[in-house]
């Protein structure tokens, strides 16, 4: 059953894609489908960027990829780690800018110990749970995959469960389509976000809000779907929907999933923008 306040993407209203700034975005399952990124989504991605929208991918993927994403993908920099830090490339000065929320590196240390702590109790009662692939290039949070590359994969009442022996260990997790996040830090998607926009751009995005989309699918994109008035989601976030697992929706959801979604709502945005 479909919610029953979210609307299809071809109803955004023509004046909020005309005043649009820029487009948020989650990677996983959003921009990607099955893992992997499609041609229609980077090329809409290209797109955006030459209509002057301002781009900023928003993931709980690790830093060491979020320094090729921040280099190479036409986008204004990346929120990773779910929060745990921003990274922008100033192209004319070559530098890449890192903000961690959590600065010393000793302290983001410490908690992933506190973090591996936890994880391997959680091992005790599912001896076969792995930390996903790119836990080595990760700087402040774990990630527990419980269906990307795992097979059997977990179901999402079991990744609720990994969820909740975090958090009762004092521990701040999420659930991504493909992984559960923990860290230890008073941060998340939007916090960070409110900061890269204030830093880097001078933009005080409470009183800009408007002016932004975001577009995700899954429960940790829930503060940010709360926050905008303008959010979409792919298709693929009904299935979190029908769990019980997503706090907030979007205000509209696209017809198709991942790459195929993403495509379809920033054409639909950019065509009601040329009018």
């Amino acid at each position: 059953m479909p919610h029953p306040e979210t609307k299809p993407v071809a109803e955004i209203p023509e004046d909020l894609c005309r005043k649009l700034r820029a487009i948020l975005f989650d990677i996983d399952d959003t921009f990607t489908f099955k893992g992997k990124i499609h041609p229609g989504a980077f090329s809409a991605l290209w797109e955006a960027k030459d209509a002057g929208l301002l781009l900023l991918p928003i993931t709980g993927r690790p830093a060491g990829w979020a320094d090729h994403i921040a280099r190479m993908w036409p986008v204004d920099g990346v929120v990773g780690e779910n929060g745990a830090f921003y990274f922008c490339f100033h192209k004319t000065e070559k530098r890449m800018r890192k903000r961690f929320v959590v600065r010393e590196q000793a302290e983001r240390v410490r908690n992933h110990d506190r973090l591996m702590s936890i994880f391997r109790e959680i091992q005790r009662t599912y001896p076969d749970l792995r930390l996903a692939s790119d836990q080595a290039y990760r700087e402040c949070d774990l990630a527990v995959d419980y269906c990307e590359d795992v097979s059997p994969p977990l179901s999402l009442e079991e990744a609720r469960l990994v969820q909740k022996v975090f958090e009762r260990r004092g521990a701040r997790a999420k659930i991504s389509s493909i992984h559960v996040n923990a860290w230890f830090g008073d941060y998340d998607k939007l916090s960070t976000c409110k900061r890269f926009f204030g830093q880097e751009h001078g933009i005080d995005l409470d009183a800009e809000k408007q002016r932004f989309l975001f577009l995700g699918d899954s429960p940790n994109d829930s503060p940010m779907f709360a926050f905008f008035p303008l959010s979409a989601g792919v298709a693929g976030i009904q299935r979190f929907w029908e769990s019980g697992l997503m706090e907030h929706m979007p205000n509209f959801i696209a017809s198709d999933e991942g790459s195929f979604g993403f495509e379809e709502v920033v054409r639909a945005i950019l065509a009601k923008r040329r009018g």
